[in-house]
């Protein structure tokens, strides 16, 4: 029988990892309920660091360039660490063609959801609407409404996607585990998608 895990948990293990609330919810659903063990996963998964090490300056980094076989679509990707001897580190390399891969294969038209437009949001939220029963609840219409949002963004912004090597986990888990792994802040800073007739 799995534990229960409740909203005050969750609040106890973010406050003492600093990790995000949905991280949180995760690790103490893995671990039974287990605080301890639940800081330990997080620790494992390197989020706790990623949190720890969000504020540090990135003032190195990479420019990573992806072609694919058919010369038919390409991306330019930009991310930043904190120091020139991570940014020749073929872990933080193999990090840079792994994005720039994902964004060729996914098609992220933006990095953050603070970076679509308003105009285009409320152009989702109004088609979305429409589609919705209006014979259910208002709070129940909101919340659908907010789900579809919510895959509008998991769809076309890159940090929310499902990384394309690994679909269980978005590019922001993918990038906070490796930050774990490396121990340097990384930030994902832009991209360019290039495709041939789009």
């Amino acid at each position: 029988m799995s534990a229960t895990i409740s909203a005050s948990d969750v609040m106890k293990l973010r406050a003492a990892s600093g990790a995000p609330m949905m991280d949180c919810k995760k690790a103490l659903t893995e671990t039974g309920g287990d605080f301890e063990k639940s800081i330990e996963w997080l620790r494992k998964k390197g989020i706790q660091t990623a949190t720890k090490r969000a504020d540090r300056d990135v003032g190195e980094g990479l420019v990573s360039s992806y072609i694919h076989h058919n010369g038919r679509v390409g991306v330019l990707l930009e991310v930043n660490c904190e120091t020139d001897f991570v940014a020749k580190n073929e872990q933080f390399a193999d990090f840079c063609r792994d994005i720039s891969l994902h964004i060729a294969s996914m098609k992220p038209e933006y990095l953050t959801r603070d970076e679509v437009p308003a105009e285009v949001v409320a152009k989702e939220r109004e088609i979305a609407a429409e589609q919705i029963d209006k014979s259910k609840p208002a709070d129940i219409q909101e919340k659908i409404l907010d789900g579809r949002i919510g895959k509008f963004f998991a769809e076309c912004c890159l940090m929310e996607q499902p990384f394309v090597k690994e679909d269980k986990k978005t590019i922001e888990q993918h990038r906070a585990e490796t930050v774990g792994k490396i121990g340097e802040n990384i930030v994902i800073r832009r991209f360019v998608r290039y495709e041939i007739g789009g």
